[in-house]
């Protein structure tokens, strides 16, 4: 028995090979969940997540892949870790800063620590990135009141931007 099947036996290990399969409805693999992005809110719409690679490999970071449905949008939040993302499949654009980014695949996003960042796929198109970030990571702030009136109001992504 070589290293590989041992791997493959063993019922606590994960699974070393997670087949992709390209569905209508996006992107999956085995033995991957398909989660929801967050337990409940309104502030996001049309997205789900699924956690590819992470705690259960022992690994310091997480691999995780999102799908925004035509129309939809992450959640407008920032926090202390960064983001490293990948654009893998269809046409979007990204808020970062005080910016508005239009992205399709294989672009690279990098997402500054404390820098409020929102994604939304086009009308037209589901959009699907990788994003890779610590486990150990801080959980994501939403803006007050205050500084979404300021957001809302800025001439430069205040219509971009979805609460």
């Amino acid at each position: 028995m070589n290293q590989h099947d041992a791997q493959e036996i063993s019922t606590n290990a994960p699974p070393v090979v997670r087949s992709f399969r390209e569905k209508q409805d996006g992107y999956r693999w085995d033995a991957v969940s398909l989660l929801a992005y967050k337990p409940a809110g309104t502030h996001f719409k049309g997205i789900t997540r699924q956690v590819l690679f992470g705690e259960a490999e022992d690994l310091a970071c997480q691999l995780r892949y999102f799908e925004i449905e035509p129309g939809g949008h992450s959640t407008l939040e920032r926090h202390e870790h960064v983001h490293a993302v990948m654009i893998v499949q269809g046409r979007g654009r990204v808020f970062i800063g005080e910016a508005v980014h239009a992205v399709a695949p294989f672009d690279l996003v990098y997402v500054p620590p404390l820098t409020w960042h929102q994604f939304r796929a086009s009308d037209q198109d589901l959009l699907g990135f990788l994003c890779l970030v610590p486990c150990d990571r801080d959980r994501p702030v939403r803006p007050t009141a205050a500084e979404a009136d300021t957001l809302r109001t800025h001439p430069t992504f205040g219509n971009f931007i979805r609460l």
